[in-house]
């Protein structure tokens, strides 16, 4: 059963003219994870259902949503791992869905039948495995997987009732296979040449033939966005000659290249409806996600319901196209579905995944605000501003790194963000130069420059925190996670002075270590990693030396937190282990947290509830309660 939490209420703060401020309740973080977060939402054949993964049991796990009364009926009950749900299996009641072993990303994919038993498709010990989708006579289905080798992606086809896996196409190279036409005769090959230029190939599985469609002329970056329904025309995503990224017309008879829709923001991905009559277009506009839905026949707009404060992310069709599932984000609010219904344009809410004990007004809408940086390039980042924030009463605050490199801090909800702006903390989550979503130009800022200038544009974000009069400028700290743990680190050895505290969740502090323990299924993209942040096998390992903070740890003088998941195959546990003993060394305040069923990334709510809390337990000690 839920278990509900009494609301703390906050006191009535004073203005500096004297005048009352509205009060807003704060909430402790149990309560924040008795909110809900959802993913998927695939229809059934019958349309009347849609499934989707939630993690209202403390994991995800499997639900379907009945669209006639928006009920909600579990289908699994696990306790240990993660489900994440893919489809139903067409003809038949029974579901697919995506799992790994305590965050290990080895995921495989299973089948859930009707009558309640699960078989594992893809069993493989160092098997992971990827559903790619249905083949056109929905009796069969594609999948990709290292079950050969554990280095490289294969295709394979399942047959649907027999589940016995046949390689269709076998990979002995760096190359990545990113889709496949439903027809089964066309096969799309993805080649990293660095992180932001790659090569693309369109493989007739027939002839034989390969045919590069990404240009000799002029290198830029290419992604795969799928086939028209009568297989002749095949779209892609670049950014070949523009800023931003745009999608494009290929006609595979005649290797004619057409642009069909560009702005003045990246587009992040296009998809058709089940028979064509719609196109979805999603742009990266300033840090949210903007929808484009067109007529493929007239390329007219059609009219996307209005939500208030919400931004549609995604949407997907049934396969009659009469009805339209949406995901929309909020920063104050988990994201929810709704289902238009395409004919009547009736909207239906089908989950409210905010606790309903929290109100909305009480969290904080994110604002995108831009800072000149040290040699004066523009910064863009997303800002949260407590609502007790004032000239008499300055708050303490936080630069957010987000990870990758290459990430972006988007507009949207997370629980701990909100949790500690809901306890009076100020954040600034920076994008600084090499992220994404602002055009290639300032996406490869930071190449071969990891730990310096991006370094310098959250030391420069603290100096923005600090210019804002209602914060105070003697308590600013840096926190992140992956990336953004290595830039949490490398701001407290390498500008010791700057930043009064740092948090490391999962951030890597011996990139010469991380860069040569790369997961193997990590192959095809190798080569792209080393070209941007340095081979540790090469000359390059000296600036890899000189920028990772296990090295330079006797330079941390602040409190330090890590927080760390005993399985993850990205950042290996040693390397936040060595660099916890190695700040105590220096007599440092350090504390640090290990979950041993957790990889890169916490997704256990019970975890999520002991390490946030402590991170805002941390922050209390030593930041807020800094006199």
């Amino acid at each position: 059963m839920k278990q509900l939490y009494p609301l703390v209420i906050c006191l009535c703060l004073l203005s500096c003219q004297g005048e009352s401020e509205p009060s807003f309740p704060t909430y402790s973080i149990e309560q924040f994870y008795q909110n809900i977060a959802i993913r998927g939402g695939a229809f059934s054949e019958d349309e009347n259902r849609l499934l989707l993964s939630s993690n209202e049991s403390g994991i995800f796990n499997l639900q379907e949503i009945h669209l006639a009364d928006a009920s909600v009926h579990p289908i699994t009950n696990s306790t240990q791992e993660s489900f994440y749900s893919i489809d139903y299996v067409p003809g038949s009641e029974d579901i697919i869905y995506a799992a790994d072993k305590g965050g290990n990303e080895l995921s495989h994919i299973y089948l859930l039948s009707s009558s309640g038993e699960t078989q594992d498709l893809t069993p493989g010990d160092k098997e992971k495995a990827a559903f790619v989708k249905w083949s056109q006579d929905k009796q069969s289905m594609y999948f990709i997987s290292t079950r050969r080798n554990e280095r490289f992606f294969d295709l394979y086809k399942m047959k649907i009732g027999e589940w016995k896996p046949m390689m269709i196409f076998q990979i002995n190279e760096p190359l990545t296979i990113v889709n496949v036409s439903a027809d089964g005769n066309y096969l799309v090959l993805f080649k990293n040449i660095t992180t932001s230029e790659n090569e693309l190939y369109l493989q007739n599985l027939r002839t034989g033939e390969r045919t590069k469609i990404s240009q000799d002329q002029e290198k830029g970056s290419y992604r795969s966005s799928g086939f028209s329904k009568d297989f002749q025309q095949f779209y892609y995503i670049t950014d070949v000659g523009k800023e931003f990224a745009y999608l494009v017309e290929y006609t595979i008879a005649t290797g004619e290249h057409r642009t069909l829709f560009e702005t003045d923001w990246p587009v992040m991905y296009s998809q058709l409806s089940e028979k064509g009559t719609y196109r979805v277009i999603a742009i990266n506009e300033d840090g949210r996600t903007s929808l484009r839905i067109q007529h493929t026949d007239t390329g007219e707009d059609v009219k996307v319901p209005n939500i208030p404060d919400g931004d549609i992310a995604s949407v997907s069709f049934s396969d009659s196209e009469q009805k339209m599932r949406l995901t929309v984000n909020s920063s104050r609010t988990p994201s929810n579905l709704y289902v238009y219904d395409m004919k009547s344009s009736e909207l239906q809410k089908l989950t409210e995944t905010l606790n309903p004990d929290m109100d909305a007004e009480a969290l904080v809408s994110a604002e995108v605000v831009r800072y000149p940086s040290f040699d004066g390039l523009e910064i863009p980042a997303i800002y949260y501003k407590p609502h007790s924030a004032s000239p008499s009463h300055k708050v303490p605050a936080l630069v957010w790194v987000h990870g990758g490199p290459g990430g972006q801090s988007r507009v949207g909800y997370f629980s701990l963000i909100q949790y500690l702006v809901n306890h009076g903390y100020a954040i600034l989550a920076v994008n600084n130069r090499g992220s994404s979503g602002y055009g290639k130009t300032f996406f490869k800022m930071d190449n071969r420059k990891h730990g310096e200038d991006d370094l310098q544009d959250c030391v420069w974000g603290k100096k923005w925190l600090a210019e804002q009069a209602y914060i105070d400028p003697d308590r600013i700290g840096i926190i992140g996670g992956s990336y953004g743990g290595y830039m949490t680190m490398a701001a407290l050895t390498f500008e010791p002075d700057e930043f009064e505290l740092g948090v490391n969740i999962f951030g890597v502090t011996n990139w010469l270590r991380t860069l040569k323990s790369i997961p193997p299924f990590w192959e095809a993209m190798r080569k792209a990693l080393y070209d941007e942040m340095g081979d540790p096998n090469t000359a390059d390992s000296v600036r890899l030396y000189n920028i990772s903070p296990l090295f330079h740890a006797h330079q941390v003088t602040r409190p330090t937190m890590v927080l760390q998941g005993a399985n993850d195959p990205r950042v290996l546990q040693i390397e936040s282990d060595e660099i916890v003993e190695a700040v105590k060394k220096n007599g440092v305040p350090v504390e640090y947290i290990v979950f041993p069923d957790e990889g890169h990334g916490f997704v256990k709510k019970e975890n999520e509830i002991k390490g946030y809390k402590q991170i805002r337990l941390f922050l209390d000690k030593y930041l807020k309660g800094k006199q």
